[in-house]
């Protein structure tokens, strides 16, 4: 059975056609969104679509057009539009996941943190779908609906209104416990009048398209990061990963019951499945591939691949706090910034380039032991995808940082390959997990070169960089 799986992400569209045994044709399509001053961060909704389009179309074509027998589509999980429910027209831009804008709504509900954690497994945090939508409905349009991405591009492919239960289980008006949307959280974020989208499993057939040919069935819906844990086989408690993109997103495998973190972390869905459902604890950071480019942008780096080549040995005292976009797990620091700590007249550019290397590994760092603390139990190793994983200097920091060893996966493409086995479960639903998740071999690893002392030392000081500059942030 071969089926056609596409990730709609932030910095672009992949598609891929997979037979099940292998990939056949790979296309991406970038997408860029627009960063506008005060934390706002949009996209056309069309480009999205477009690029689904495209990636689809020209993946099929490319593959030798063969008979697709399901269309999968993941997700980035909290990017939200208004739309008309009957021409299917958007009604405002795309609001994605990493803008800002929502703080004065989160602000309104602080009171009711405590709750809203308590029910949805959240934080109260702009990063999240709903404050956002509240946003939409405040500020820019009463019509139409307003919706996570995926509901609006299924829309447009088949005609359905639904959305995934792990994309819902970021939205902080889904009840973790239920499994369906919560009439308090609604009402808290005035939502409750809102026409929502039918929430569905991940292995569930929800219509058909004829956008890449034919009629083919749609399912295996599913948030782009659960897609990644599912891809590199974290099937069982205790299982974890981290995909190194835009930002970094760790995702640790809690079970079949939803643990709440006390250490900063959320939690959701993993995924949804006629056998049953799955948790995860996750922690992400917002900056990460997003940092490379802005060392180009500012002329620190002359290219995103040469961070090997000018990357000193050391950062001779220099720290960087990766605050680029604010702190989302486990400070939730909306406003703070970036920083450079610690320079002299001897810092040079190689090492402002090595001090943004150990800043990003540390901030990972820093999720990893949150997320071991909620579990109870130690991790021995890390899982790790996305493109930043092809820096050796990155990935042994992390390796040095963390004191444990990294297996990267193996395939550029674990978001996809874990929609395409969300898919397949679609097509038989009474098939195992592992049956359609195969085992893997990494194609690096990275064991730790650093002894604990000299990790102990790096990260108390980024620690300290980090409470300095969001301090001072707080006092202007």
């Amino acid at each position: 059975m071969t089926v056609l799986a596409i990730d709609q992400g932030t910095s672009g569209t992949k598609a891929i056609v997979h037979d099940g045994e292998s990939i056949l044709a790979v296309v991406e399509v970038p997408v860029r969104p627009h960063y506008r001053s005060g934390g706002l961060v949009e996209i056309d909704a069309h480009t999205l679509l477009d690029s689904v389009l495209e990636s689809g179309r020209r993946a099929v074509a490319e593959a030798g057009n063969p008979p697709i027998d399901m269309v999968s589509l993941a997700n980035q999980g909290e990017s939200v539009l208004a739309w008309d429910q009957e021409s299917g027209q958007p009604l405002s831009q795309t609001i994605i996941w990493q803008d800002k804008r929502a703080q004065p709504i989160c602000d309104e509900l602080f009171e009711s943190s405590a709750a809203i954690s308590a029910t949805t497994g959240l934080v109260l945090d702009p990063y999240f779908s709903a404050p956002k939508m509240t946003w939409l409905r405040r500020n820019q349009t009463k019509d139409g609906v307003v919706t996570t991405t995926d509901s609006w591009l299924v829309h447009q492919l088949t005609g359905e209104f639904v959305t995934d239960a792990t994309t819902a289980s970021r939205s902080l008006v889904f009840g973790l416990d239920s499994g369906e949307w919560d009439a308090d959280m609604l009402r808290l974020f005035r939502l409750d009048d809102e026409a929502l989208p039918r929430i569905v499993r991940n292995d569930e057939v929800v219509g058909t398209t004829s956008a890449f040919g034919g009629s083919i069935p749609v399912g295996g819906l599913i948030v782009d990061q659960q897609a990644a844990l599912l891809a590199q086989n974290c099937l069982s408690a205790g299982d974890l990963k981290c995909t190194f993109g835009t930002g970094a997103f760790l995702l640790g495998n809690v079970g079949q019951a939803p643990l709440r973190s006390a250490h900063g972390l959320s939690t959701s869905v993993a995924w949804s499945f006629a056998d049953g459902q799955s948790y995860c604890l996750d922690g992400q950071s917002l900056t990460m591939g997003s940092a490379v480019r802005w060392m180009v942008a500012a002329g620190l780096l002359s290219a995103p691949d040469a961070l090997d080549a000018e990357c000193g040995e050391s950062t001779n005292g220099a720290v960087f706090v990766p605050g680029l976009a604010g702190f989302a797990a486990p400070r939730w620091e909306t406003d703070a910034r970036g920083a450079f700590v610690g320079l002299s007249l001897e810092t040079e550019k190689h090492h402002l380039i090595r001090a943004v290397v150990e800043g990003l590994a540390a901030q990972v760092t820093e999720l990893v032991h949150c997320l071991e603390r909620d579990a109870g139990t130690p991790i021995r190793r890390l899982n790790v995808d996305g493109g930043a994983t092809r820096s050796r200097a990155l990935m042994q920091a992390q390796a040095d940082l963390l004191q444990i060893p990294i297996d990267c996966f193996p395939s550029a493409h674990a978001t996809v390959l874990g929609t395409a086995a969300a898919a397949r479960l679609s097509l038989d639903p009474g098939r195992a997990l592992g049956e359609v998740v195969t085992s893997w071999t990494p194609s690096m690893s990275y064991e730790p070169r650093w002894q604990p002392d000299r990790a102990d030392e790096v990260r108390s000081a980024w620690d300290q960089a980090v409470l300095a500059t969001t301090s001072l942030g707080r006092k202007r």
